[in-house]
């Protein structure tokens, strides 16, 4: 049966329907917010699979061309892979979802979500957190939820509830809240140097705008709702646990307890060894697996909060040891080497013209992008042996992460006319390799002369709670309590605030109190941080690479950029082959010549120069004569402008026949002496031979730019009369 809801959230309305589409699926709904609207659907498989407590949750978000009305730009005219945008839509949808699965679920349960229509003023990627919540809560999944999600800007100093897309690029903040009825499951921001006060101010009203649509969509549940599956621990799994805790508990605490990580590894490694050995014969492997899995991670949150103190040994807000390194790398335009711990990451530099920008063929209002951030984690980075391929999801989602938590320090494009490629290599990882990609672009962007507006540092921020609600907050989490501790928040920001957060927790919620503490202890690891890499390179380089393009800044008049272009690119083109640089040319007039060569550069802007420039009525030009009449000849003064050296202007003395003096080819100088109502160019020979004999002072154009090298004109012909070959008098005009 089809039905249909609606609750008021941000003076728009939020419309959910189900039963209308995709009845095969377990649940689907479309979920409405102006003109833009989704359709999310989910499944689950009907036997389970595998153990432990991973959840088998695939969500994917698919971007259909046609809610926006435009056909894709790839040759084959269909979608393809998944844009960046999409991909990081899905991980924003999972994030906010996953906690709340139960972690017994193993059945596969994938949410699809399809893009069906979008106003460009509202994003799909909020309804599609929602719509996920709603289809999964009317399903038969069993699920902690709902959760509510809205976007929160700040405009003029005031929060803005899910402002519309225009409206962002003037919010110093983009932050998104996912929360249930308790507490905080997701965030998500990027910021302007945004202060802590600001943007926990920020949660806490996403978190209060959450509670309607938690309640609408609880309002569906006791109508529309499906009985729930039943999910239990086996029997074999209980059983299987308490022998690894009997028998291996006391041996796996003793081997994490270890500081020093190769140890700690290699005496974990040794016990789940010891332990397959003696119990495969009892259970399967991967069971065993997964118990023990289970019991290390007992054993680890178990000593971080009785010892206070992290698995290495560290304080708890006590950074590991920190390096840096500029100019590593010798022919980039700019490297930056950042270690912490055993987390190392080289970032890379590249500098290019304008026209290098990435294109953005998508949803949303962005056509265009000149700063980008891409990230690689290779799999040595872990001592792993895999198989090397495109970038996944989690590196997509990094890259994005320090892509977001540095754009705000990028110099404009007004003021530094580059498009900027930054590549991030994780080369050692143990925990936080993101937030180290932040830290080592910053240096890689002062290494390479881009005028950043200030560092940019980064931290991930760990969480251990007990029972008891007890809990700890620690600083720079490494690998092992990322993976077994409850939260890794990710902030990034320079001395005057906050640039990206992003939140991830294993806890079906945390507390708004929990997520200050750790912001503020966050701050104080910034600090420290900025200080190294300060000492490391304390501000952008003066000059850029050797090997870096140098762009070049003209200003012609915007109804001249036709003459630059040429009929169908022609002109622009040849200038380009021929001085062997970059030109980008704005609607407004702004021209950007790009070249690792001052001279190249050179010539191309006086090409283009020549190709702008005004004809003077009194200026003396060097011209080509491309034609000739019975009445006179044509000399092309400026590239595309020609004028009319009539038979009489031609010499000082009567010329029976034009051919007698030029032919087609010939370089001449002439001087301008009249340009008529029609537009018409009147030049004179004769006229310069005047102003040689008299005074020298007359104006001279120059206009070897438009590829015609200028010759030495003599003072004065022969005494009147004199015949001269015609070669003599082409050398000597």
């Amino acid at each position: 049966m089809f039905e249909s809801d609606k609750c008021e959230i941000g003076g728009r309305l939020l419309t959910i329907e189900t039963g209308k589409l995709a009845q095969q699926a377990d649940s689907a709904v479309t979920v409405r917010y102006g003109d833009t609207v989704v359709l999310v659907t989910v499944c689950v498989s009907d036997e389970p699979r595998g153990n432990g407590d991973f959840v088998h949750l695939t969500i994917d978000y698919e971007e259909r061309h046609y809610a926006v009305g435009k056909i894709p730009g790839s040759f084959i005219r269909r979608e393809g892979r998944p844009s960046q945008e999409a991909t990081l839509a899905g991980r924003l949808t999972d994030r906010s979802l996953r906690p709340l699965f139960d972690k017994n679920l193993h059945n596969d349960v994938q949410i699809v979500v399809t893009v069906l229509s979008t106003d460009q003023e509202n994003d799909p990627d909020i309804l599609a957190v929602n719509g996920a919540s709603a289809v999964v809560t009317l399903s038969s999944i069993p699920f902690y939820g709902p959760i509510g999600a809205v976007r929160v800007g700040y405009l003029n100093g005031n929060l803005v509830l899910n402002p519309a897309l225009p409206q962002l690029n003037d919010s110093l903040l983009d932050l998104v809240v996912a929360s249930t009825r308790e507490a905080i499951v997701m965030v998500e921001a990027g910021a302007k140097e945004v202060s802590e006060e600001i943007v926990l101010e920020a949660i806490k009203f996403g978190h209060e705008a959450n509670q309607e649509i938690i309640r609408f969509q609880e309002g569906l549940r006791q109508v529309y709702s499906k009985p729930k599956m039943e999910v239990k621990a086996s029997e074999t799994a209980s059983e299987l646990l308490a022998a690894v805790s009997s028998e291996f508990g006391h041996k796996l605490t003793e081997a994490v307890r270890r500081t020093e990580r190769a140890e700690r590894e290699k005496a974990i490694e040794a016990v789940k060894q010891e332990a397959i050995e003696k119990l495969k014969e009892t259970f399967p492997e991967a069971d065993i697996d997964a118990a023990l899995e289970d019991q290390i991670k007992k054993a680890a949150r178990a000593s971080i909060l009785e010892k206070k103190q992290h698995l290495d040994g560290r304080q708890l807000k006590e950074v590991r040891h920190i390096t840096g390194e500029v100019g590593f790398l010798p022919r980039t335009h700019g490297s930056g080497l950042f270690s912490r711990g055993l987390t190392q990451v080289l970032t890379i530099t590249t500098l290019g013209s304008l026209r290098q920008e990435q294109l953005i063929d998508g949803l949303g209002l962005e056509a265009t992008k000149r700063f980008m951030h891409h990230y690689n984690f290779p799999p040595f980075s872990n001592g792993e042996v895999k198989r090397l391929g495109s970038p996944g999801r989690r590196e997509i989602g990094h890259g994005a992460l320090a892509e977001r938590a540095l754009a705000p320090v990028i110099p404009s494009e007004d003021e530094f006319s580059y498009t900027i490629r930054l590549v991030s290599e994780v080369l050692s990882s143990n925990g936080s390799t993101s937030m180290a990609s932040v830290c080592s672009s910053t240096l890689a962007l002062m290494d390479a002369g881009v005028p950043i507006k200030a560092p940019v540092a980064g931290i991930a921020m760990g969480l251990v709670t007990s029972e008891d609600n007890n809990y700890v907050i620690l600083t720079d989490i490494e690998g092992m309590e990322d993976a077994y501790g409850d939260m890794d928040f990710k902030v990034a920001g320079t001395s005057q605030g906050i640039t990206a957060l992003q939140l991830d927790i294993k806890l079906r919620g945390i507390s708004y109190e929990i997520l200050a503490e750790a912001i503020k202890q966050a701050r104080e690891a910034h600090s420290e941080i900025l200080d190294k890499l300060k000492q490391t390179i304390s501000a952008s380089r003066p000059e850029l690479s050797p090997y870096a393009p140098r762009m070049y800044k003209m200003t012609i008049d915007p109804s001249k950029i036709g003459a630059v272009i040429g009929p169908g690119g022609k002109t622009i083109r040849s200038i380009i082959d021929e001085a062997k640089v970059t030109i980008d040319v704005e609607n407004d007039g702004t021209v950007i010549i790009g070249s690792p060569s001052q001279e190249a550069a050179q010539k191309a802007i006086e090409k283009i120069e020549s190709l702008t420039r005004d004809v003077e009525v009194g200026g003396v030009y060097t011209g080509k004569v491309t034609r000739l009449t019975n009445f006179g000849a044509f000399v092309e003064i400026l590239p595309g402008k020609e004028g009319l050296v009539h038979i009489s202007e031609l010499a000082d003395y009567h010329v029976a026949k034009v051919e007698d003096i030029v032919k087609v080819g010939d370089e001449v100088m002439v001087k301008v002496i009249e340009i008529d109502h029609l537009g018409r160019i009147n030049l004179s020979r004769r006229a310069v031979f005047s102003d040689l004999s008299q005074v020298r002072g007359a104006k001279v154009v120059d206009s070897t730019a438009a590829g015609h090298p200028p010759r030495k004109e003599q003072e004065r012909r022969p005494a009147a009369h004199q015949r001269d070959s015609r070669d003599s008098r082409r050398r000597r005009y």
